[in-house]
């Protein structure tokens, strides 16, 4: 054994080293064995949302990417203008606006406040 006097911060450590002499002892990985095959348990698969219908006529402002509605800034009847911000997405800890594609009248509003939303998803329509 060695000893040795070690300072960390200020303070001073009294520590004690057993030196190994010879070649060092190489041990085998332990293999363990794979549990014994039983009924299959199917993963949880989310039920993906089936594409909301834009009725003729009306354009979609869809989410860009997924993410979660922050704030919705329009209502339905209201009017806007082309590049108007309808809702904020906060996406990858990022505010994202989201504008009207063009002018018209807010004919629906299918986010909310809070809302998880998927890539694609319809958010708003204007006609």
């Amino acid at each position: 054994m060695k000893k040795y006097n070690i300072k960390v911060n200020g303070t001073s450590y009294e520590v004690e080293v057993e030196e190994i002499m010879g070649k060092p002892e190489v041990r085998a990985p332990q293999v363990t064995q794979a549990p014994a095959p039983g009924p299959e348990i199917p993963a949880h698969v989310p039920e993906k949302k089936k594409p909301a219908e834009v009725p003729s006529g009306e354009t979609a402002a869809t989410a860009p990417m997924p993410g979660t509605i922050l704030d919705v800034m329009v209502t339905e009847g209201q009017q806007v203008e082309e590049g108007e911000v309808l809702l904020i997405l906060e996406a990858m800890k990022m505010e994202n606006e989201i504008q009207a594609p063009c002018a018209g009248t807010v004919c629906t509003v299918a986010a909310t406040k809070g809302a998880s939303v998927n890539a694609g998803e319809v958010l708003a329509t204007i006609k």
